[in-house]
């Protein structure tokens, strides 16, 4: 195994008073692309969302180290400018603030230096270019009236803009048509050839994954990690499902 990005140990998480997850264990090594699997409701939000700092879960027991340092009482913010990464389910709009201004300013927050302008567009457009989306987009206020397939392709725009360390992908390929899911594994594999950064890929479809190299497969059920094993049990689950995992 590469060198240990991220270790969560024995996480236990809950929202009001429904406990979601039980004592789930992952690592994630440098450069490793890892994919989470489960029938609905099995958690697999929640960890992303835990992983993050999302102050909707209360984390009631275990341990998050990122880079060596622990972030388990650290906040969302704190953990972006160390770079870890969450894209959304259903990314939030946000009238008002252009999608640029929001990207350079993540930015600029991130490394703490101010980025020069015409360094910054020259950037965005080849990225956009690779989403084959038109540059008008960037002048629209963050996701307001953007289609679904367009949120998402916003998302990894932001991924391949921020370049983190850990990006944790929530069902970036859900609605979309087979052309959209080929333009945002196409983003998601430059971002990791460029970057050598690490890969948790929460997803039900298993379309987003061809063009990418699977190191290790983790099932969830109930809030608990069940079963974990390489990129062949991807298609283990496509032929057979869940049902062995259920009982």
């Amino acid at each position: 195994m590469s060198e240990v990005l991220l270790q969560a140990t024995n996480l236990s998480a809950r929202v009001e008073d429904k406990e979601i997850l039980h004592n789930v264990d992952i690592t994630i090594g440098k450069g490793e692309t890892h994919v989470l699997m489960g029938p609905n409701g099995a958690g697999k939000s929640t960890l992303g969302n835990v992983l993050m700092g999302s102050p909707k879960y209360e984390l009631t027991e275990g341990k998050i180290l990122f880079k060596g340092e622990d972030m388990t009482q650290e906040g969302a913010d704190k953990r972006a400018k160390a770079g870890m990464f969450l894209s959304f389910q259903e990314p939030l709009e946000v009238p008002g603030l252009t999608m640029e201004s929001f990207i350079r300013t993540a930015m600029e927050q991130k490394s703490g230096k101010r980025m020069k302008l015409m360094e910054f567009r020259k950037q965005l457009k080849e990225a956009l270019d690779i989403l084959q989306m038109d540059e008008e987009y960037a002048k629209r206020s963050l996701n307001t009236g953007f289609s679904g397939g367009e949120k998402k392709k916003a998302e990894i725009l932001q991924l391949m803009m921020m370049r983190p360390d850990l990006a944790i992908l929530d069902e970036t390929d859900s609605g979309l048509d087979v052309d959209a899911v080929r333009l945002v594994a196409k983003g998601i594999e430059k971002f990791q050839k460029e970057r050598g950064g690490s890969l948790l890929i929460i997803t039900h479809s298993t379309r987003i994954l061809d063009s990418l190299d699977v190191d290790q497969t983790h099932i969830m059920v109930d809030g608990r990690m069940v079963a974990a094993g390489d990129g062949s049990l991807v298609a283990e689950i496509n032929q057979g499902g869940y049902e062995k995992y259920l009982a």
